[in-house]
């Protein structure tokens, strides 16, 4: 209504991370995008590397991943145990449906009616090739539901997962800076 108001372009699409394990733009993201017809191209629907599999419980992050360069210690790491046990259980849910965990992860995230498309972001030619092959997957809806079951609708598990915070949120920039 602002943009109609002062003669500029609408919005047409938004980019929101959205993953199994960061469900949080189901809450109002996704709705308002439907609602008002806006496309909705989401990324990191692999989690930072975490619906890949590649991240075992007790074991060492693999050389040259997120967990190996630190991004998941330190405060992070007391969320790690979520992870490791919903990705544990997805396993699962992926096995009994026939796919890879990654395909799972790729097809679940084009499976909600607002998505538009999904950013990948294979590192190397082969984890592209993995990635592709995910465009035929379709999940069905007791699979759907299953995957509901270990992360309900609308919630993230670790609020990090929601996106960056932007420089803008720090106290210094704020209007009324908080104590």
């Amino acid at each position: 209504w602002t943009a109609e108001r002062r003669g500029r372009e609408r919005f047409r699409c938004e980019q929101p991370p959205y993953s199994i394990l960061s469900r949080g733009i189901e809450r109002s993201v996704l709705p308002t995008c439907a609602r008002y017809g806006m496309g909705v191209i989401v990324w990191s629907p692999l989690n930072g590397g975490w619906l890949t599999g590649k991240y075992k419980r007790g074991q060492e992050w693999p050389a040259g991943s997120r967990g190996a360069m630190g991004m998941f210690s330190g405060p992070e790491k007391q969320h790690n145990q979520r992870k490791f046990e919903a990705v544990e259980q997805l396993e699962k849910v992926a096995a009994d449906a026939g796919v890879s965990l990654t395909h799972l992860a790729i097809a679940w995230s084009l499976e909600h009616p607002a998505v538009t498309s999904t950013i990948i972001g294979p590192k190397t030619m082969d984890q592209l090739t993995d990635l592709l092959a995910a465009d035929g997957v379709h999940l069905d809806a007791a699979t759907l539901d299953r995957i509901d079951e270990i992360v309900a609708p609308g919630v993230t598990l670790v609020g990090r997962d929601e996106g960056y915070d932007p420089p803008e949120l720090e106290a210094a920039a704020r209007r009324r800076p908080l104590a």
